[in-house]
């Protein structure tokens, strides 16, 4: 069974993104939010990696490169939450949850569900802007053949 390429990278995030986050928890970092914004290059790399997968086998639109990435990013970001969830149950539920959650932006004692969907938009918005970031790294090597110029 051949995976597509955004599930494949979609997959390889969310590994990536849960091996950091465990590594964080046994080293005793875990308290220390401005280490969870490093996951950032974790997304990036899953992203680029997508894109060169997709250059590599003729995709070379952009447009459906931003979507292939960004679809790439939600895959991981999604597996990243429910993976989250299950930890989350496994650790003690909303008790556990809120040890970790005083650490973060969360006002008052969020339940997981609430805890799960503000970081499913934060996971998001953060996808969407790497995956244009990204996409205008590999505009300015020219790779695209459907970029036309436009004068006016």
């Amino acid at each position: 069974m051949k995976l597509s390429t955004e599930f494949k990278y979609g997959i390889l995030i969310f590994l990536g993104i849960g091996i950091y986050f465990l590594l964080m928890e046994v080293l005793g970092l875990s308290q220390l939010y401005f280490l969870r914004i490093l996951n950032v290059f974790i997304v990036i790399y899953g992203l680029n990696l997508a894109i060169k997968s997709n250059l590599k086998n003729g995709k070379v639109g952009y447009l459906p490169n931003l979507t292939s990435s960004a679809l790439t990013g939600f895959i991981g970001i999604g597996l990243g939450i429910i993976g989250l969830v299950a930890y989350l149950k496994i650790r003690g539920g909303e008790q556990y949850m809120n040890q970790l959650s005083e650490a973060f932006l969360f006002g008052g004692e969020p339940s997981i569900a609430e805890y799960s969907f503000g970081l499913f938009i934060e996971g998001i918005a953060s996808v969407l802007i790497v995956a244009f970031i990204n996409m205008q790294y590999w505009r300015t090597k020219d790779v695209f053949k459907d970029d036309v110029e436009v004068s006016l």
